[in-house]
């Protein structure tokens, strides 16, 4: 019956059902445990209420977004000047910047817009891998499949974190409390290392290709591990009797 009113309203007056789906929406309970969790949820609500009052959580968006794709950009030309490795540390940073500053913005002053947000910042998020994942490609420090492995499986994480926000409504920002800030750590240290290994074990392989290779192994055991999880755990929740 409900079916049949719900088709009826989106016939008739399309904003019925848009209202109905709206009242109907539920917020996921947001799970972060990585290591560096408390120490950056407590520096970034310093900096929220801080925030002078002409910045709001879209500029914050905007800034995490152009400097993720210029830390694309910066790997890119690495292949040129190494030195562009230490520009794309400053873009890691403006991307930590706005990327985890934004929701905390909005928190902090109760502005938040739950579907909005989640959808842009994640959407964001996705393009923003190809563009670093493509910058690094380009930049000799990785091989190109590797990079683009470490690009597939990182959109596979976030499908899988995508669907477990929807079906059992908690959004999870890391696994095994390795989240987005450590992540950004880790690249920023290997930065630095370029400078002095670039090429390791006798010169034979990249010092990228061996950490990526590493990531690329955590993530696809992570990306079994939780669907697995998941799945036994919707399966045991609608049981066919």
């Amino acid at each position: 019956m409900a079916a049949h009113l719900a088709d009826f309203a989106e016939q008739t007056n399309p904003k019925i059902l848009t209202e109905a789906r709206r009242a109907n929406f539920r917020q996921a309970t947001r799970v972060h445990g990585s290591f560096l969790a408390a120490l950056e949820k407590r520096a970034l609500v310093w900096m929220a209420e801080r925030m002078p009052a002409w910045i709001n959580s879209d500029h914050l968006t905007a800034l995490g977004f152009a400097a993720q794709i210029a830390t694309g950009v910066c790997y890119a030309l690495a292949a040129y000047d190494r030195r562009w490795l230490l520009a794309a540390i400053g873009c890691l940073a403006l991307n930590w910047y706005g990327d985890s500053l934004d929701g905390t913005l909005a928190r902090v002053r109760q502005k938040q817009r739950p579907r909005y947000g989640f959808y842009v910042d994640h959407i964001i998020d996705s393009i923003g891998a190809v563009a670093m994942m493509g910058g690094l490609a380009l930049s000799g420090y990785m091989h190109p499949v590797m990079a683009i492995g470490l690009l597939v499986a990182f959109l596979l994480l976030s499908i899988q974190s995508y669907l477990a926000t929807y079906t059992l409504g908690e959004f999870h920002l890391s696994f095994w409390r390795f989240g987005p800030t450590e992540l950004r750590v880790l690249l920023a240290f290997g930065n630095l290392a370029l400078f002095r290994w670039s090429w390791v074990i006798h010169g034979r392989y990249r010092l990228f290709d061996i950490g990526g290779a590493i990531g690329l192994a955590g993530m696809i055991v992570m990306l079994i591990f939780f669907t697995l999880k998941n799945t036994a755990r919707l399966y045991r929740e609608e049981r066919l009797g």
